[in-house]
Protein backbone atom coordinates (compact mmCIF):
# COMPACT_ATOMS: atom_id res chain seq x y z
CA UNK A 1 0.00 0.00 0.00
CA UNK A 2 1.26 3.16 -0.85
CA UNK A 3 1.92 5.62 1.42
CA UNK A 4 -0.43 8.60 1.82
CA UNK A 5 0.68 12.01 0.10
CA UNK A 6 -0.53 15.65 -0.56
CA UNK A 7 -0.85 16.59 -4.14
CA UNK A 8 -0.76 19.96 -5.58
CA UNK A 9 -2.13 20.50 -8.65
CA UNK A 10 0.25 23.06 -10.87
CA UNK A 11 -0.08 22.39 -14.34
CA UNK A 12 1.43 25.82 -15.58
CA UNK A 13 5.20 24.21 -13.95
CA UNK A 14 4.82 21.13 -15.02
CA UNK A 15 3.82 21.65 -18.76
CA UNK A 16 5.87 19.33 -21.24
CA UNK A 17 7.02 21.99 -23.63
CA UNK A 18 8.54 21.05 -27.11
CA UNK A 19 8.55 17.54 -26.95
CA UNK A 20 9.85 15.94 -29.81
CA UNK A 21 8.47 12.39 -28.67
CA UNK A 22 4.48 12.86 -29.57
CA UNK A 23 4.48 9.76 -28.19
CA UNK A 24 5.23 10.95 -24.59
CA UNK A 25 1.76 11.27 -22.32
CA UNK A 26 1.74 15.40 -21.88
CA UNK A 27 -0.97 15.67 -18.90
CA UNK A 28 -0.40 17.45 -16.33
CA UNK A 29 1.67 15.55 -13.31
CA UNK A 30 0.84 15.99 -9.22
CA UNK A 31 3.20 17.59 -7.49
CA UNK A 32 3.47 16.02 -4.09
CA UNK A 33 5.25 17.53 -0.49
CA UNK A 34 7.07 15.17 1.41
CA UNK A 35 7.34 15.09 5.19
CA UNK A 36 10.60 13.12 6.63
CA UNK A 37 8.53 10.42 7.77
CA UNK A 38 7.07 9.64 3.79
CA UNK A 39 8.03 6.79 1.96
CA UNK A 40 10.04 7.92 -1.31
CA UNK A 41 9.28 5.98 -4.16
CA UNK A 42 12.18 5.24 -6.95
CA UNK A 43 11.91 5.10 -10.09
CA UNK A 44 15.22 3.42 -11.85
CA UNK A 45 16.03 4.02 -15.79
CA UNK A 46 18.75 1.91 -17.05
CA UNK A 47 20.31 -1.06 -14.44
CA UNK A 48 23.08 -2.80 -16.14
CA UNK A 49 25.94 -0.58 -14.92
CA UNK A 50 26.08 2.18 -12.17
CA UNK A 51 22.66 2.44 -12.43
CA UNK A 52 21.92 -0.47 -10.29
CA UNK A 53 24.74 0.39 -8.24
CA UNK A 54 23.01 3.43 -7.54
CA UNK A 55 19.92 1.93 -7.14
CA UNK A 56 21.07 -0.76 -4.46
CA UNK A 57 22.79 1.97 -2.54
CA UNK A 58 19.63 3.90 -2.15
CA UNK A 59 17.51 1.18 -0.83
CA UNK A 60 19.69 0.84 1.97
CA UNK A 61 18.48 3.67 3.11
CA UNK A 62 15.18 3.41 5.24
CA UNK A 63 11.69 5.31 3.87
CA UNK A 64 12.90 4.41 -0.14
CA UNK A 65 10.82 1.94 -1.74
CA UNK A 66 11.72 0.47 -5.48
CA UNK A 67 8.35 1.33 -7.67
CA UNK A 68 10.07 0.73 -11.00
CA UNK A 69 12.55 -0.31 -13.31
CA UNK A 70 12.92 0.81 -16.70
CA UNK A 71 15.44 -1.01 -19.04
CA UNK A 72 15.46 -1.40 -22.83
CA UNK A 73 17.00 -5.04 -22.27
CA UNK A 74 14.56 -7.23 -20.91
CA UNK A 75 17.82 -9.55 -20.01
CA UNK A 76 18.84 -6.87 -17.93
CA UNK A 77 15.50 -6.42 -16.57
CA UNK A 78 15.28 -10.49 -15.95
CA UNK A 79 18.72 -10.50 -14.17
CA UNK A 80 18.03 -7.41 -11.78
CA UNK A 81 14.20 -8.62 -10.67
CA UNK A 82 16.52 -12.37 -9.98
CA UNK A 83 18.52 -10.50 -7.52
CA UNK A 84 16.03 -8.40 -5.74
CA UNK A 85 14.00 -12.01 -4.88
CA UNK A 86 17.36 -12.86 -3.58
CA UNK A 87 17.35 -9.83 -0.97
CA UNK A 88 13.71 -10.61 -0.52
CA UNK A 89 12.16 -7.68 -2.08
CA UNK A 90 8.64 -8.40 -3.61
CA UNK A 91 9.14 -7.88 -7.00
CA UNK A 92 5.27 -8.41 -7.68
CA UNK A 93 4.87 -4.18 -6.90
CA UNK A 94 7.47 -3.37 -8.85
CA UNK A 95 6.42 -1.63 -12.54
CA UNK A 96 8.21 -2.93 -15.46
CA UNK A 97 9.03 -0.63 -18.38
CA UNK A 98 11.25 -0.55 -21.72
CA UNK A 99 10.30 3.23 -22.15
CA UNK A 100 11.53 5.67 -19.49
CA UNK A 101 8.30 8.02 -21.01
CA UNK A 102 5.89 5.33 -19.46
CA UNK A 103 7.33 5.52 -16.15
CA UNK A 104 7.79 9.24 -15.50
CA UNK A 105 4.05 8.66 -16.34
CA UNK A 106 3.42 6.76 -13.36
CA UNK A 107 2.64 9.25 -10.59
CA UNK A 108 3.35 6.70 -7.97
CA UNK A 109 7.10 7.42 -8.48
CA UNK A 110 8.21 10.42 -6.28
CA UNK A 111 12.69 10.21 -7.59
CA UNK A 112 14.28 8.43 -10.48
CA UNK A 113 17.48 7.16 -11.07
CA UNK A 114 19.34 7.70 -14.32
CA UNK A 115 21.88 5.22 -15.04
CA UNK A 116 21.91 4.93 -19.07
CA UNK A 117 24.64 5.66 -21.04
CA UNK A 118 25.51 9.32 -21.46
CA UNK A 119 23.93 9.97 -25.00
CA UNK A 120 20.42 9.95 -23.15
CA UNK A 121 21.27 11.88 -19.75
CA UNK A 122 20.08 15.15 -20.90
CA UNK A 123 16.49 14.00 -22.19
CA UNK A 124 15.64 11.84 -19.51
CA UNK A 125 16.89 14.14 -17.35
CA UNK A 126 15.19 17.27 -18.62
CA UNK A 127 11.58 15.39 -19.41
CA UNK A 128 11.77 13.39 -15.59
CA UNK A 129 11.82 17.42 -14.07
CA UNK A 130 9.42 18.01 -16.13
CA UNK A 131 6.89 15.65 -15.07
CA UNK A 132 7.50 16.88 -11.38
CA UNK A 133 10.41 13.99 -10.28
CA UNK A 134 13.61 14.54 -8.31
CA UNK A 135 16.28 13.40 -10.27
CA UNK A 136 20.09 11.22 -9.48
CA UNK A 137 21.52 11.26 -12.45
CA UNK A 138 24.94 9.66 -13.17
CA UNK A 139 27.69 10.97 -14.74
CA UNK A 140 28.95 12.90 -17.13
CA UNK A 141 26.15 14.92 -16.71
CA UNK A 142 25.69 15.96 -20.36
CA UNK A 143 26.70 14.74 -23.95
CA UNK A 144 27.80 18.24 -24.91
CA UNK A 145 28.15 21.50 -23.66
CA UNK A 146 24.83 22.44 -25.37
CA UNK A 147 22.96 20.01 -23.00
CA UNK A 148 24.48 20.50 -19.68
CA UNK A 149 23.24 24.70 -20.33
CA UNK A 150 19.90 22.37 -21.12
CA UNK A 151 20.01 20.44 -18.00
CA UNK A 152 20.68 23.53 -15.76
CA UNK A 153 18.36 25.59 -17.18
CA UNK A 154 15.71 22.99 -16.81
CA UNK A 155 16.96 22.42 -12.97
CA UNK A 156 16.14 26.00 -12.26
CA UNK A 157 12.95 25.94 -14.29
CA UNK A 158 11.23 23.21 -12.83
CA UNK A 159 12.99 23.68 -9.21
CA UNK A 160 13.57 19.62 -8.74
CA UNK A 161 16.13 18.26 -6.80
CA UNK A 162 18.79 17.22 -9.07
CA UNK A 163 21.86 14.95 -7.72
CA UNK A 164 24.60 14.12 -10.25
CA UNK A 165 26.53 11.04 -9.83
CA UNK A 166 29.96 12.38 -8.68
CA UNK A 167 29.66 10.26 -5.53
CA UNK A 168 33.28 11.11 -4.55
CA UNK A 169 31.51 14.75 -3.53
CA UNK A 170 30.08 12.99 -0.54
CA UNK A 171 33.37 11.16 0.41
CA UNK A 172 35.06 12.42 3.69
CA UNK A 173 39.01 11.84 2.54
CA UNK A 174 38.10 13.73 -0.64
CA UNK A 175 36.20 16.65 1.40
CA UNK A 176 39.15 16.78 4.21
CA UNK A 177 42.10 16.95 1.38
CA UNK A 178 40.61 19.60 -0.61
CA UNK A 179 40.28 21.46 2.90
CA UNK A 180 43.93 21.11 3.25
CA UNK A 181 44.39 22.41 -0.77
CA UNK A 182 41.89 25.50 0.55
CA UNK A 183 44.30 25.54 3.96
CA UNK A 184 47.13 27.53 1.63
CA UNK A 185 49.70 25.50 3.55
CA UNK A 186 51.33 23.77 0.36
CA UNK A 187 52.26 27.04 -0.66
CA UNK A 188 51.57 28.72 -4.44
CA UNK A 189 49.92 25.53 -6.60
CA UNK A 190 51.59 26.24 -10.02
CA UNK A 191 50.39 22.96 -11.41
CA UNK A 192 47.46 19.96 -11.31
CA UNK A 193 48.30 17.06 -12.53
CA UNK A 194 45.17 14.45 -13.13
CA UNK A 195 45.81 11.11 -14.67
CA UNK A 196 44.10 7.89 -14.67
CA UNK A 197 45.78 5.07 -15.85
CA UNK A 198 43.00 1.88 -15.87
CA UNK A 199 44.45 -1.63 -16.65
CA UNK A 200 41.31 -3.17 -16.28
CA UNK A 201 39.92 -1.16 -19.73
CA UNK A 202 39.97 -1.87 -23.04
CA UNK A 203 38.01 -1.44 -26.09
CA UNK A 204 35.53 -4.41 -27.90
CA UNK A 205 37.27 -6.58 -30.31
CA UNK A 206 36.12 -5.76 -33.99
CA UNK A 207 32.97 -8.24 -35.16
CA UNK A 208 30.49 -7.90 -37.70
CA UNK A 209 27.47 -6.48 -37.23
CA UNK A 210 24.52 -8.47 -36.21
CA UNK A 211 20.54 -8.44 -34.84
CA UNK A 212 20.18 -7.11 -31.65
CA UNK A 213 20.12 -9.82 -28.93
CA UNK A 214 16.58 -11.25 -28.54
CA UNK A 215 14.80 -9.16 -25.57
CA UNK A 216 16.71 -5.60 -26.73
CA UNK A 217 14.85 -2.58 -27.92
CA UNK A 218 17.72 -1.66 -30.17
CA UNK A 219 15.92 1.78 -31.65
CA UNK A 220 15.01 2.42 -28.17
CA UNK A 221 18.44 2.33 -26.99
CA UNK A 222 20.02 4.39 -30.18
CA UNK A 223 17.44 7.30 -29.20
CA UNK A 224 18.88 10.10 -30.34
CA UNK A 225 22.24 9.07 -31.58
CA UNK A 226 23.04 8.32 -35.29
CA UNK A 227 20.93 5.13 -36.34
CA UNK A 228 23.41 2.59 -36.99
CA UNK A 229 23.42 -1.16 -37.79
CA UNK A 230 23.38 -3.52 -34.23
CA UNK A 231 27.01 -4.37 -32.64
CA UNK A 232 28.38 -5.67 -29.68
CA UNK A 233 31.41 -3.87 -29.48
CA UNK A 234 29.51 -0.41 -29.13
CA UNK A 235 26.67 -1.81 -26.69
CA UNK A 236 26.50 -1.83 -23.30
CA UNK A 237 29.70 -0.93 -20.94
CA UNK A 238 32.15 -0.12 -24.36
CA UNK A 239 29.60 2.22 -25.92
CA UNK A 240 31.95 4.52 -23.58
CA UNK A 241 33.97 4.54 -26.48
CA UNK A 242 32.18 6.23 -29.35
CA UNK A 243 31.42 9.91 -29.58
CA UNK A 244 27.83 9.01 -30.49
CA UNK A 245 27.05 7.79 -26.84
CA UNK A 246 30.05 8.96 -24.82
CA UNK A 247 33.27 10.83 -24.53
CA UNK A 248 35.82 8.12 -23.25
CA UNK A 249 37.82 8.14 -20.55
CA UNK A 250 37.51 11.45 -20.33
CA UNK A 251 34.77 11.90 -19.22
CA UNK A 252 33.93 8.38 -17.56
CA UNK A 253 36.73 8.68 -15.09
CA UNK A 254 37.38 12.33 -15.58
CA UNK A 255 34.62 14.03 -14.28
CA UNK A 256 35.12 12.35 -11.33
CA UNK A 257 38.89 13.39 -10.96
CA UNK A 258 38.98 16.47 -12.30
CA UNK A 259 35.75 17.53 -10.84
CA UNK A 260 38.44 17.86 -7.93
CA UNK A 261 40.55 19.41 -9.11
CA UNK A 262 38.79 22.11 -10.67
CA UNK A 263 37.30 21.86 -6.61
CA UNK A 264 40.15 22.04 -4.84
CA UNK A 265 41.46 25.48 -7.24
CA UNK A 266 38.27 26.89 -7.23
CA UNK A 267 38.62 27.11 -10.88
CA UNK A 268 36.19 28.81 -13.70
CA UNK A 269 36.33 27.42 -17.24
CA UNK A 270 39.61 27.48 -18.37
CA UNK A 271 41.18 30.16 -20.96
CA UNK A 272 42.50 27.30 -23.41
CA UNK A 273 42.61 23.71 -23.54
CA UNK A 274 45.86 21.55 -26.29
CA UNK A 275 45.65 18.12 -26.21
CA UNK A 276 47.48 15.89 -27.77
CA UNK A 277 46.36 11.69 -28.21
CA UNK A 278 45.62 8.81 -30.25
CA UNK A 279 44.56 5.15 -30.57
CA UNK A 280 48.02 4.18 -29.58
CA UNK A 281 47.49 0.70 -27.55
CA UNK A 282 44.46 -0.84 -29.34
CA UNK A 283 44.55 0.24 -32.74
CA UNK A 284 43.21 -3.37 -33.56
CA UNK A 285 40.30 -3.01 -31.63
CA UNK A 286 37.13 -1.18 -32.23
CA UNK A 287 36.44 2.28 -30.50
CA UNK A 288 36.49 6.08 -32.06
CA UNK A 289 37.78 7.72 -28.57
CA UNK A 290 41.16 7.89 -27.69
CA UNK A 291 43.45 5.26 -25.34
CA UNK A 292 46.08 7.49 -25.13
CA UNK A 293 45.25 11.23 -23.85
CA UNK A 294 47.10 14.21 -22.86
CA UNK A 295 45.13 17.43 -22.49
CA UNK A 296 46.96 20.98 -21.06
CA UNK A 297 44.56 23.07 -19.50
CA UNK A 298 45.13 27.16 -19.02
CA UNK A 299 43.96 28.83 -16.05
CA UNK A 300 45.23 32.40 -14.86
CA UNK A 301 47.34 31.34 -12.02
CA UNK A 302 48.24 27.62 -12.77
CA UNK A 303 48.41 24.82 -15.45
CA UNK A 304 46.65 21.61 -15.24
CA UNK A 305 47.48 18.45 -16.63
CA UNK A 306 45.20 15.66 -17.92
CA UNK A 307 47.04 12.06 -18.86
CA UNK A 308 45.17 8.87 -19.34
CA UNK A 309 46.04 5.68 -20.41
CA UNK A 310 43.91 2.35 -21.42
CA UNK A 311 44.94 -1.24 -20.38
CA UNK A 312 48.45 0.83 -18.39
CA UNK A 313 47.75 0.69 -14.64
CA UNK A 314 51.55 2.23 -13.46
CA UNK A 315 50.48 5.69 -13.31
CA UNK A 316 52.08 8.66 -10.99
CA UNK A 317 52.88 7.99 -7.44
CA UNK A 318 52.62 4.68 -8.76
CA UNK A 319 48.74 5.10 -8.47
CA UNK A 320 46.55 3.88 -11.30
CA UNK A 321 44.30 7.33 -10.59
CA UNK A 322 44.86 10.58 -8.77
CA UNK A 323 45.19 14.25 -8.61
CA UNK A 324 48.29 15.86 -7.41
CA UNK A 325 47.96 19.85 -6.18
CA UNK A 326 52.02 20.49 -6.54
CA UNK A 327 52.60 23.43 -4.46
CA UNK A 328 55.80 25.29 -2.84
CA UNK A 329 55.95 23.79 0.33
CA UNK A 330 54.41 20.10 -0.94
CA UNK A 331 52.56 18.07 -2.71
CA UNK A 332 49.21 16.71 -1.99
CA UNK A 333 48.07 13.91 -3.90
CA UNK A 334 44.60 12.59 -3.72
CA UNK A 335 42.97 9.49 -4.74
CA UNK A 336 40.12 6.75 -4.12
CA UNK A 337 42.02 5.09 -1.22
CA UNK A 338 43.10 7.65 0.64
CA UNK A 339 45.55 11.21 0.25
CA UNK A 340 48.82 12.33 2.36
CA UNK A 341 51.00 15.42 1.75
CA UNK A 342 54.91 15.26 0.31
CA UNK A 343 57.15 17.19 1.28
CA UNK A 344 59.03 19.38 -0.86
CA UNK A 345 62.58 18.94 0.40
CA UNK A 346 64.09 22.39 -0.25
CA UNK A 347 61.25 24.42 0.81
CA UNK A 348 61.71 26.26 4.01
CA UNK A 349 58.30 25.31 5.21
CA UNK A 350 58.24 21.61 6.27
CA UNK A 351 55.13 20.62 5.04
CA UNK A 352 53.87 16.59 5.34
CA UNK A 353 50.49 14.70 6.13
CA UNK A 354 51.00 11.46 6.51
CA UNK A 355 48.54 9.05 4.31
CA UNK A 356 44.87 9.04 5.50
CA UNK A 357 42.60 6.42 4.51
CA UNK A 358 38.75 6.37 3.43
CA UNK A 359 36.44 6.25 6.04
CA UNK A 360 33.03 5.51 4.87
CA UNK A 361 31.51 4.33 1.51
CA UNK A 362 31.08 7.36 -1.01
CA UNK A 363 28.52 6.22 -2.75
CA UNK A 364 25.82 5.24 -0.25
CA UNK A 365 26.71 9.03 1.92
CA UNK A 366 26.20 10.27 -1.72
CA UNK A 367 22.54 8.65 -2.31
CA UNK A 368 21.64 9.29 1.10
CA UNK A 369 22.66 13.45 0.65
CA UNK A 370 20.10 13.25 -2.40
CA UNK A 371 17.00 11.45 -0.43
CA UNK A 372 18.04 13.60 2.70
CA UNK A 373 17.54 16.71 0.22
CA UNK A 374 14.66 15.42 -1.47
CA UNK A 375 12.78 14.88 2.11
CA UNK A 376 14.22 18.58 3.53
CA UNK A 377 14.04 20.45 -0.38
CA UNK A 378 16.56 22.32 0.82
CA UNK A 379 18.82 22.77 -2.36
CA UNK A 380 21.72 24.17 -0.83
CA UNK A 381 22.43 20.93 0.81
CA UNK A 382 23.04 19.13 -2.09
CA UNK A 383 26.87 17.80 -2.45
CA UNK A 384 27.21 17.58 -6.48
CA UNK A 385 23.87 19.87 -7.79
CA UNK A 386 23.57 19.63 -11.56
CA UNK A 387 25.33 22.71 -11.79
CA UNK A 388 28.23 21.45 -10.55
CA UNK A 389 28.01 18.32 -12.15
CA UNK A 390 27.59 20.56 -16.13
CA UNK A 391 30.37 22.54 -15.14
CA UNK A 392 32.63 19.80 -14.80
CA UNK A 393 31.07 17.84 -17.66
CA UNK A 394 31.64 21.43 -20.26
CA UNK A 395 35.91 21.56 -18.72
CA UNK A 396 35.95 17.65 -19.40
CA UNK A 397 34.30 18.37 -23.23
CA UNK A 398 36.63 21.18 -23.67
CA UNK A 399 39.54 18.60 -23.72
CA UNK A 400 37.72 16.16 -26.21
CA UNK A 401 36.62 18.57 -28.44
CA UNK A 402 40.52 19.99 -28.45
CA UNK A 403 41.59 16.46 -29.19
CA UNK A 404 39.12 16.36 -31.82
CA UNK A 405 39.68 19.39 -33.58
CA UNK A 406 43.25 19.05 -33.49
CA UNK A 407 43.62 22.82 -32.75
CA UNK A 408 44.14 24.95 -29.01
CA UNK A 409 40.51 25.84 -28.39
CA UNK A 410 40.26 29.33 -26.84
CA UNK A 411 37.14 29.75 -24.92
CA UNK A 412 35.88 33.15 -24.95
CA UNK A 413 34.40 34.08 -20.96
CA UNK A 414 32.49 37.16 -21.68
CA UNK A 415 29.72 35.35 -24.94
CA UNK A 416 30.34 31.75 -22.91
CA UNK A 417 31.69 30.18 -26.30
CA UNK A 418 34.87 29.31 -28.37
CA UNK A 419 36.45 32.41 -30.03
CA UNK A 420 36.34 29.80 -33.09
CA UNK A 421 32.72 29.94 -34.66
CA UNK A 422 34.02 26.30 -36.41
CA UNK A 423 33.92 24.62 -32.86
CA UNK A 424 30.76 26.07 -31.44
CA UNK A 425 29.19 24.77 -34.60
CA UNK A 426 30.65 21.18 -34.61
CA UNK A 427 30.99 20.79 -31.43
CA UNK A 428 28.58 22.14 -28.73
CA UNK A 429 25.93 20.46 -29.05
CA UNK A 430 25.78 16.72 -29.86
CA UNK A 431 23.81 15.78 -32.99
CA UNK A 432 20.28 14.62 -32.54
CA UNK A 433 18.55 11.91 -34.74
CA UNK A 434 15.45 9.73 -35.48
CA UNK A 435 13.04 12.68 -34.49
CA UNK A 436 14.31 14.16 -30.88
CA UNK A 437 15.15 17.23 -30.10
CA UNK A 438 16.11 18.47 -26.72
CA UNK A 439 13.23 20.68 -25.34
CA UNK A 440 12.88 24.39 -25.45
CA UNK A 441 13.60 25.89 -21.93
Amino acid sequence: MHSRRRFLANSSALALGSFALQSFNTKNFSRFNLSAAEEINIGAIGINGMGWSNTMSILKIPGVRLAALCDVDKNVIDKRLAELKQHNIDISKIKIYNDYRGLLDNKDVDAVIIGTPDHWHALIMIHAVQAGKDVYVEKPVGNSIAECRAMVAAQEKYNKVVQAGQWQRSQQHFRDAIDFVHSGKLGNIRTVKVWCYQDWMKPGPVVPDSAPPAGVDYKMWLGPAKTRAFNSSRFHFTFRWFWDYAGGLMTDWGVHLMDYAIFGMKAPVPKTVSALGGRFAYPDLYQETPDTLAALYEFDNFNLIWDHAMGIGNGNFKKDHGIAFIGNNATLELDRGGWEVIEEKRSDKKVSVARKAPSENGLDAHTKNFVDVVRSRKMADLNCPVQTGAHIATVCQMGNIAYRSGQKVVWDKAAAQFTDDRLNKDYMMAPYHNGYSLPRL
